[in-house]
């Protein structure tokens, strides 16, 4: 399959730029400050750029004042950012414009079919039922990108060589749902372009995503950065933290003794008498001993 050449080309890179992209669903849980630590803390500690985008393309599960508390949350922990914060919902021209520079290669197409219907279908991946359908009348459909039997494969910094067949592992995925609102997929795709960004540190639950966006990668020609996927913090019942379970909101009260225990379990042993440090004398000390391999061993991390 041809992939797009045109103004998403690659661009050159700079040694070190890395990201947090929480999405405003809600305050931060202990589990998305954990990862934005290690973001925060690698970046430094590699004296790169470390920069803030708020994922705010899925308005219906959007909190009003939510991005705004994200901001005094990292701020209170004396997590600071470079440049001005980003926004998904600002960038929707240049969404629009790359789904169209994929259509005009022949790689999307549109799919009418409800979740009912497919999972009746008892498929895994998707069976390509729109694929040569004509055009839909109605607006009703999603965008769905064309896969193949290619195999993908990169890296992870930490969790080592990771292989998947596009095709047969993610079939047909969506990049622009029927809601009309551009996938995750898709998205983060383009906002790490946008950005520049040259490393992507983020949770293990996301590392199954990665390789659909390398595909979007080489569908659009674009520079791959590279992946470091941490362990996730999980709850008592061993599912990951998340604002859907309703895992608490980290409190700003006693910010120094909340840093000192995520750096216990990012496994950088801090010394006991930094306990009653400040934050900022906390982090200083983490970013000289940042050691992310640490965490090599480890798949979760239960709090």
């Amino acid at each position: 399959m041809k992939s797009a050449r045109n103004k998403w080309a690659n661009v050159p890179q700079i040694p070190y730029i890395g990201r947090f992209a929480p999405s405003p669903t809600g305050p931060l849980h202990l589990g998305s400050l954990f990862t934005a630590l290690a973001s925060y803390l690698e970046a430094r500690a590699q004296q790169g750029i470390w920069l803030l985008r708020i994922d705010d393309l899925d308005t219906p599960r959007n909190v009003p004042g939510a991005a705004d508390s994200i901001l005094r949350t990292l701020e209170a922990f004396g997590m600071t950012w470079d440049q001005e914060v980003s926004y998904q919902s600002r960038h929707l021209d240049a969404y629009l414009e790359a789904l169209e520079v994929l259509a005009s290669h022949d790689l999307t197409y549109h799919c009418i079919c409800s979740r009912k219907f497919l999972a009746e279908s008892h498929n895994s991946t998707y069976p390509n039922f729109c694929r040569d359908r004509p055009t839909p009348s109605s607006n009703d459909f999603a965008l769905r990108i064309k896969t193949n039997m290619l195999d993908i494969s990169f890296d992870d910094q930490l969790c080592g060589h990771i292989s998947q067949n596009i095709g047969v592992e993610h079939g047909d995925f969506i990049i622009k749902r029927k809601d009309r609102i551009i996938a995750y997929q898709f998205a983060v795709v383009i906002d790490d372009h946008l950005q520049n960004i040259t490393h992507v540190l983020r949770g293990a639950d996301l590392l199954d995503s990665t390789i659909k966006q390398l595909y979007l990668h080489q569908c659009l020609n674009l520079n791959t950065p590279r992946y470091l996927h941490v362990p996730v913090l999980t709850g008592i019942n061993g599912t990951k933290l998340s604002k859907k379970d309703h895992a608490p909101a980290v409190t700003q009260e006693n910010s120094h003794l909340t840093l000192f225990k995520l750096l216990q379990l990012l496994q950088q042993n801090p010394p006991v008498e930094l306990q009653n440090s400040s934050c900022e004398q906390l982090l200083q000390w983490a970013i000289k001993n940042w050691d992310v391999f640490k965490l090599s061993r480890i798949s979760c991390i239960p709090v």
